[in-house]
């Protein structure tokens, strides 16, 4: 399969942080701002680093960001040049485009205008930090959606001596139990049935409504 040749539009330190670990992993990255000081910082990282003006047309298609499959539109300072550059990116026919946006009212515009995806960053960065001090429980989460994902965590003091029947889990918080790990290190065994008894040490892998479990686990409900 062909790398992945992905645009990135603005080279402050989200779009610089963005290009450099694009570039860690093989995919051919187009880099671009209007300051030459960091399209030069850019150079030994990418595959090409371009000074020239993401609002501008003619710019975008002279430099071929077309054969691009992804474009990150990473400068969050300007709305003006943010929004010029997200539609000009659809008019190139690029999808998906990324934007990066440094408040709410900037992120309904993006989206207004044709971004596919706009992330805030640092109010993403602060919700994690945030969900990271209010764990109990939880030790990983991997989204699957919006909505739902994978959680591992550590059965409460109260579950410990009770059976996976006793505790309903499905019932109690909407959680599908598809593994247990026996201590961290160890294998996860997929193999167990309901009369399954919770120890201290176990790891519980479930699938489950990550908002609803996540509520349960930082106020202290998980019972």
């Amino acid at each position: 399969m062909a790398a992945k040749t992905i645009g990135v539009l603005g080279l402050g330190v989200f779009g610089s942080s963005i290009a450099k670990e694009l570039s860690e992993f093989d995919c051919e990255v187009i880099a671009v701002d209007l300051d030459l000081n960091n399209v030069e910082r850019m150079e030994p990282y990418v595959t090409e680093a371009i000074q020239g003006d993401i609002t501008d047309l003619d710019f975008l298609k002279d430099i071929g960001l077309e054969n691009c499959d992804v474009v990150v539109v990473a400068t969050g300072t300007s709305l003006e040049a943010s929004v010029l550059a997200v539609m000009n990116c659809k008019k190139i026919g690029i999808n998906p485009i990324i934007a990066k946006a440094k408040n709410k009212m900037f992120m309904e515009v993006l989206n207004a205008v044709g971004a596919t995806t706009v992330i805030r960053p640092e109010k993403e960065m602060g919700e994690r930090v945030a969900k990271n001090l209010l764990r109990r429980h939880i030790t990983d989460i991997v989204d699957l959606d919006d909505q739902f994902a994978v959680i591992e965590f550590c059965p409460p003091k109260r579950w410990v001596g009770r059976t996976l029947e006793e505790l309903n889990l499905r019932k109690r918080y909407e959680m599908n139990v598809i593994g247990i790990r026996r201590q961290p290190e160890k294998k996860l065994d997929v193999s167990f049935g309901p009369s399954y008894i919770i120890e201290e040490t176990d790891i519980i892998v479930g699938i489950a409504e990550s908002e609803v479990f996540e509520r349960y686990d930082y106020l202290n409900k998980l019972k």
